[in-house]
């Protein structure tokens, strides 16, 4: 052999050095719940995390352990990331959202060992500590317990080496039935996705973004953008509220190009920008996941000169499977059809393949209207559950069942129609209770909206749709009905229209669908 290349196991902790030398003075904002605000940049960011690392091992923390977090977004949370993953741990993000018995599951079966929290979560610490069986130390971000923790180290320290396919990261499934499962990412599998996630086709990152990402770090990984946020050096801006008007005005006074979150953020953000007429003014670029956007929203957003990149993931895929960007053809096609494409879930960057199969597990065609069930596979795809002894949770060809039904089209890009669970059967064929929801949000007066299939004496089947109407709204179910008639296939129309105070949601703001079709499944639907 004449030649060859250099062995470099893609570690988390070198993409952090790579940020702290080339991208030092890049700045991490945090804007606390108390209103102040804090910055440090990547040099910080990497010193602070080589301190924790010292203070973890001085606890006797050892590679492998996890170090549980209970927190929202800001650079102490951060810098736990980073420095638990370099000295050889294993992050667990946990969402404070969760339902206490899910809590006391989670952490008990991650087996976590130090809790990092933040002082607004302290009742859920308190309550639960008893029932917490392997947590030794707990330690608040706030109120300086955090930066006493660091305070004795110096941050001399070589990052703890090995294999890139060993663990650094634990999430659990958000659980809206049964207990919530572990997936469990691995270095290499963090380090991969982070390389696609800032090319141009996907969140579109570079040393010019700054970038302030809504999506909670407790959820899904934060989409991987803590890691090729520090590849690209970005300019991070966190905000630990939740709330249209600081996000906005945040958003001006940092200057922020790239944003991302769930479709609930963005109508908040559209109803703030209404109300006030002040808009994120340097907003280029959004990446909306975690459910399906509205047609209604991703028009206004691209008509405010953002890119919308619709997209698609799960816990179980580190989380971004899908993402949408302009196609070679963009220029040439009018707004709508641009919209048509934006309201699809986008295609797959290198690392991830689709498919999908009939109930009889034949693989469908990609002619943009075969409808079946999602499977992927990839180097950033589960394959086992954490602690899961019942085995893998794949084919024997690697295809993971995502649970969700979709199409895909010519082009590559993935429609998802439903999760299989949530499909509406009416006489054999198929409702997508997602696009009938989302044509309904549409309507003027509608706030949320959600549709179940209900049973039919002869159709199996039939759609019932349930309407929060906007503050002050008067919005009739006939308005509402004709407003469908435009939008969806005649028998896709509902059967009935009822109007409800609120809708139940998951911690994860997804539509609770199976405690609906629990509380209506004797419904006698009208007529």
């Amino acid at each position: 052999m004449l030649g060859g290349m250099q062995d470099f196991e893609l570690r988390i902790p070198r993409v952090l050095e790579h940020a702290a030398r080339e991208h030092g003075g890049r700045e991490i904002v945090s804007a606390w719940a108390d209103g102040s605000v804090t910055r440090t940049d990547w040099a910080g960011i990497a010193h602070q995390s080589r301190q924790l690392a010292q203070a973890l091992e001085a606890m006797g923390l050892k590679r492998g352990d996890r170090i549980a977090t209970l927190g929202m977004n800001h650079h102490h949370h951060l810098v736990a990331w980073y420095g638990a993953i370099g000295m050889g741990g294993i992050i667990h993000t946990i969402n404070p959202r969760l339902f206490d018995e899910q809590l006391v599951y989670i952490a008990n079966h991650a087996d976590d060992r130090v809790l990092f929290y933040d002082r607004a979560f302290a009742p859920i610490v308190e309550r639960l500590k008893p029932k917490w069986t392997g947590i030794e130390h707990y330690v608040c971000f706030d109120d300086g317990e955090f930066s006493d923790l660091l305070a004795p180290h110096d941050g001399n320290y070589d990052w703890v080496e090995g294999s890139e396919r060993e663990p650094c990261m634990l999430c659990y499934t958000s659980g809206t039935t049964g207990n919530p499962k572990g997936v469990l990412y691995e270095h290499r599998s963090c380090m991969l996705q982070a390389m696609a996630e800032i090319a141009p086709a996907c969140f579109d990152l570079s040393p010019q973004t700054v970038a302030l990402p809504i999506v909670p770090m407790f959820h899904a990984a934060a989409w991987g953008l803590p890691f090729a946020a520090a590849m690209a050096g970005v300019k991070l801006v966190y905000a630990a509220l939740n709330d249209a008007e600081l996000l906005c005005r945040l958003m001006n006074e940092e200057k922020v190009t790239h944003s991302a979150g769930v479709p609930t953020v963005w109508l908040a953000m559209l109803q703030h920008i209404d109300r006030t007429g002040a808009r994120p003014e340097h907003l280029k670029m959004i990446a909306i996941g975690g459910a399906a956007a509205p047609r209604a929203m991703v028009e206004r957003l691209m008509k405010l000169g953002i890119r919308v990149g619709h997209a698609w993931g799960m816990t179980e895929i580190s989380p971004v499977g899908t993402i949408g960007a302009p196609t070679a053809d963009w220029a040439d096609l009018s707004f709508d059809e641009q919209v048509d494409q934006v309201v699809r879930q986008g295609r797959v960057p290198f690392g991830v393949e689709l498919r999908t199969v009939d109930d009889d597990g034949r693989i469908l065609p990609r002619d943009g209207a075969s409808s079946g069930r999602l499977q992927v596979r990839g180097p950033w795809v589960l394959r086992r559950y954490f602690g899961d002894e019942s085995g893998d949770c794949i084919d024997a060809e690697g295809w993971f069942d995502t649970g969700d039904v979709a199409i895909l089209h010519p082009c590559g890009t993935l429609q998802i129609t439903d999760r299989s669970k949530d499909v509406i059967k009416s006489g054999g064929e198929w409702i997508s209770s997602v696009e009938l929801e989302n044509a309904a949000i549409g309507c003027p007066g509608v706030a949320e909206a959600a549709a179940i299939g209900v049973p039919h004496p002869r159709w199996d089947e039939r759609p019932l749709l349930l309407v929060v109407r906007k503050e002050g709204a008067e919005v009739t179910a006939e308005a509402i009905r004709d407003h469908l008639r435009n939008h969806v296939a005649k028998w896709w129309l509902p059967d009935e229209i009822l109007f409800v105070d609120g809708l139940p949601h998951s911690a994860t703001g997804k539509l609770l669908k199976t405690v609906l079709r629990v509380q209506y499944r004797d419904h006698r639907l009208a007529g």
